[in-house]
């Protein structure tokens, strides 16, 4: 796990090296929400069924030229994340809205609700002319950090803990691997975004919503191998059939590509959010590194308490809490990637009235997320058959008794 730390290390001091394509953000939400109101008013008054493309594209830029790139869907995700996501789904609403025609008075309604949540931003998360305190800027910093790393972190630990809980603690070589070269993967990625598709941010929005169901699908299949040998007489089984053998390799790579993905799709954001964060913190680079190193020291933490929790656990239980949370895992990496492809404009957005949003579980009320958090849970019941109807198959037949 030290090369992990290490990666982390080495992630954050590549930071300043990327400074070419830093921009300055704002924090004075004032300025920008007006643009966005009165432009999307305009856009709303003019809009008809005959026009309705060209209103979505005109919030599409509002999102990506505006609001994103004005470094508000930035500073207000530090801040409360949870309401940024809400603000981000009602741009992918108005967008979907438009591009389909819908009537002008559904328009109407979500860009009523948009503009309360737009103020609302202003009133009570906008710091004006106010340059943020050195310790505002420190927990930021740690904010960035610890929240992008905390999921890639548990989702690694868990892996190396479980290959250590069953006596393969040789192989957790292919963890080291996938977190290495997610590392240069993350820099080169965060890179290749600045420099390739900086013109386009719906590109960045889609790269990260495929790369989150990729994850998913991944973290699927790894949350199944685990409850398959959760119970003790299979793990027992299991190792007496030589892991060593071509599937097993399979499997091992499996690990280790989740472990790639875990780091990949937090450590290419994580460099864009510094980015933003150093060029909008003029003369404030030692809040900035000192949020850094408290947010290494508590990922360290977590790293520690996962690890001693996971040795006093009984092997079927850990197995079955390691897939449950890595299931849990895809859960959320599913509802979070469809809305950044609702975002970009790949995926259409189709509103659920009354439904909540719970953002901490890649919950929003939109019938194309749902649906795939829904195809995600019903997984369990075929997971749960698949392994029932293998079980039989391993039995041994009953023995005859002799007359």
């Amino acid at each position: 796990m030290k090369k992990f730390i290490i990666a982390l290390v080495i992630l954050s001091a590549s930071i300043p090296t990327l400074l070419f394509a830093a921009q300055g953000v704002t924090e004075d939400y004032g300025p920008v929400v007006a643009t966005i109101i009165q432009r999307g008013d305009i856009a709303v008054e003019n809009y008809s069924s005959d026009n309705s493309v060209i209103a979505g594209n005109e919030f599409s830029r509002l999102y990506f030229d505006v609001f994103e790139t004005s470094g508000m869907e930035f500073t207000l995700g530090l801040k409360n994340n949870a309401f940024m996501l809400q603000i981000e789904s009602s741009f992918s609403l108005m967008i979907s809205q438009s591009m389909r025609g819908e009537p002008k008075v559904e328009l109407e309604k979500t860009w009523d609700i948009m503009k309360t949540d737009l103020n609302y931003a202003v009133e009570h998360y906008s710091s004006g002319d106010r340059a943020t305190s050195f310790w505002g800027r420190t927990v930021q910093s740690f904010l960035i950090l610890f929240r992008e790393g905390v999921e890639a972190m548990l989702v690694v630990a868990a892996l190396i803990a479980y290959l250590r809980r069953s006596g393969y603690a040789d192989k957790v070589i292919y963890i080291r691997h996938g977190v290495s070269l997610a590392l240069v993967a993350s820099i080169g990625a965060a890179w290749a975004l600045n420099s390739l598709l900086s013109t386009s941010g719906a590109n960045r929005e889609a790269m990260e919503g495929i790369t989150m169901l990729i994850a998913a699908a991944v973290l699927v299949y790894v949350s199944y191998w685990l409850t398959a040998k959760k119970d003790a007489d299979r793990w027992n089984a299991f190792i007496k059939g030589k892991i060593e053998d071509a599937a097993s390799q399979n499997s091992f790579f499996a690990l280790g590509f989740v472990a790639f993905l875990a780091v990949f799709r937090e450590g290419a954001e994580t460099i864009l959010f510094y980015q933003a964060l150093i060029g909008g913190s003029t003369g404030q680079m030692n809040a900035i590194w000192l949020g850094i190193g408290l947010a290494l020291l508590a990922l360290t933490v977590v790293y520690i308490i996962i690890r001693f929790a996971s040795i006093r656990l009984p092997l079927g239980i850990f197995f079955g809490t390691t897939a449950i949370f890595l299931f849990a895992m895809a859960f959320v990496f599913t509802g979070q990637g469809i809305l950044e492809l609702q975002v970009s404009g790949m995926i259409h957005t189709t509103k659920l009235q009354g439904w909540p949003m719970v953002s901490l579980l890649g919950i929003f009320p939109t019938v194309e997320t749902i649906s795939g958090q829904a195809v995600i849970l019903a997984l369990i019941p075929v997971g749960w058959l698949i392994l029932k109807i293998k079980e039989k198959k391993t039995q041994p037949a009953p023995q005859v008794e002799q007359a």
